[in-house]
């Protein structure tokens, strides 16, 4: 049978961080990225747009909209906004202007089941429009999206790359499954790929201690683990759940450093604005 040809296209989703965002989408077709915060992979054939906190609670983590990009410009911010006076210092900063065609809207949003913050996500048009919620759409890892097949199959509601800013440091999670005693980190073939490395082992170590410290518990797999069908590493995962008081529904998240609620956060909004 010949490959769809819809498979090699490829989608960007970007944030919403504003309401205004999405008027001036609908209204004028366009939407802008800072040229030295575009993705690795560029450019892209369709947009995605992830709706941020301001949205509210029926709309808020979802993606409802989508446009086929017609044409990429590169222009100084003065000619996206040339009415903004308050961000005059950053008029001559260059952004992607990136024209889309007629918006198409989901009959189904993809949701994310906790508040997450995230800028870009680039992923394939064929895990687009197959996907349920935010965490089907990564696409960096065939080993990850191995795992997280299963995890789906057994209703282990997981979150991919998840961000954690400890000590002033950035971390991402392959993976973060949130218990009501605790909290797992579970993470494939990181710590078993660099060992030629002495600086990779470093950081590698420095990590997992500053995650620790910040109360996770960890498991690691290697790529044979995941890929063995004889090896019980998700038998290990249900134990360390049960042990740390089964899964966390999503509606009881309320991740706090101190008295004050986390944040978790791929960029802010000056990477957007």
């Amino acid at each position: 049978m010949a490959q769809k040809k819809y498979v090699t296209k490829e989608v960007l989703v970007v944030l919403l961080p504003k309401i205004s965002a999405l008027d001036t989408l609908k209204s004028e077709l366009w939407y802008h990225i800072p040229v030295e915060k575009a993705p690795n992979r560029w450019p892209p054939k369709v947009l995605a747009f992830y709706q941020g906190k301001v949205f509210g609670v029926e709309e808020a983590y979802k993606i409802r909209y989508s446009g086929e990009v017609s044409q990429i410009d590169i222009v100084p911010r003065k000619e996206l906004f040339p009415d903004d006076y308050k961000n005059l210092h950053k008029a001559e900063k260059l952004y992607y202007r990136l024209q889309v065609g007629k918006l198409k809207e989901r009959e189904t949003p993809i949701v994310s089941y906790r508040p997450r913050r995230l800028s870009f996500i680039p992923t394939t048009f064929e895990k687009f429009q197959l996907a349920e919620q935010i965490n089907d759409l990564f696409d960096g890892s065939k080993l990850e999206d191995r795992l997280w097949a299963e995890f789906k199959y057994i209703n282990i509601l997981a979150e991919r790359q998840w961000k954690l800013k400890i000590q002033e440091h950035a971390y991402y999670l392959d993976f973060a499954v949130f218990c009501k005693n605790g909290k797992l980190a579970i993470e494939t073939d990181g710590y078993t790929t660099h060992y030629e490395s002495s600086l990779q082992i470093d950081y590698d170590t420095w990590r997992q201690n500053e995650i620790e410290i910040d109360d996770w518990r960890f498991l690691h797999y290697t790529s044979k683990q995941v890929n063995d069908d004889k090896t019980p590493y998700f038998a290990q995962i249900q134990n360390k759940i049960e042990q740390l008081g089964g899964l966390e529904s999503p509606e009881d998240f309320n991740r706090k450093i101190g008295e004050e609620q986390a944040e978790y956060l791929v960029d802010n909004d000056e990477d957007i604005d």
